[in-house]
């Protein structure tokens, strides 16, 4: 789909803050309320804007424990479908949160949520490893989230100033 300057603008918007009202939107890109929201459908209906989210501390959240893991994955494509078939299989698996295809050494990467290592060590072992199209595969578990989709979790406002004793 072919975005006119205002969608674009708008989509830009609520992909930094997806609470901005659409009057504060309006008035940011010279538009009416109405002709705003009828932007915003357009673009919900054609599922340019997928959807809307939150990004969560988790480690600020007691209750909540859980690991994630980046797993690297090499497949052999298919005749007529490419990878479309594999990444298919792997995202309809609970445990997977996303899969991308890259370029590089391989093929997919792909990001698993799990209670625990050992949890997410018996999806790779048990699940992904066993699809016919998997030739190898690495994980990586994430220790430390310091910033995603461009939003720092640790603020810089660290006291920086230099102690001087006498």
């Amino acid at each position: 789909m072919r975005l006119n300057e205002k969608e674009l603008e708008i989509v830009e918007i609520l992909e930094k803050d997806a609470r901005t009202a659409s009057g504060d939107i309006a008035k940011m890109i010279g538009l009416s309320v109405e002709e705003t929201e009828q932007s915003i459908k357009k673009l919900e209906e054609h599922k340019v804007i997928v959807r809307y989210i939150s990004i969560v501390d988790w480690t600020k959240v007691e209750e909540h424990s859980g690991v994630r893991a980046m797993i690297d994955v090499k497949v052999t494509p298919k005749r007529g479908v490419g990878f479309d078939e594999i990444a298919e299989r792997i995202y309809r698996f609970d445990e997977v949160n996303s899969v991308y295809l890259m370029s590089g050494t391989y093929d997919l990467s792909i990001i698993v949520e799990g209670k625990s290592m050992n949890e997410v060590a018996n999806f790779v072992s048990q699940k992904l490893s066993t699809l016919d199209s998997v030739i190898s595969t690495t994980t990586h578990f994430i220790l430390k989230k310091y910033k995603h989709d461009g939003i720092i979790f640790e603020p810089e406002n660290k006291d920086k100033r230099i102690v001087v004793s006498p």
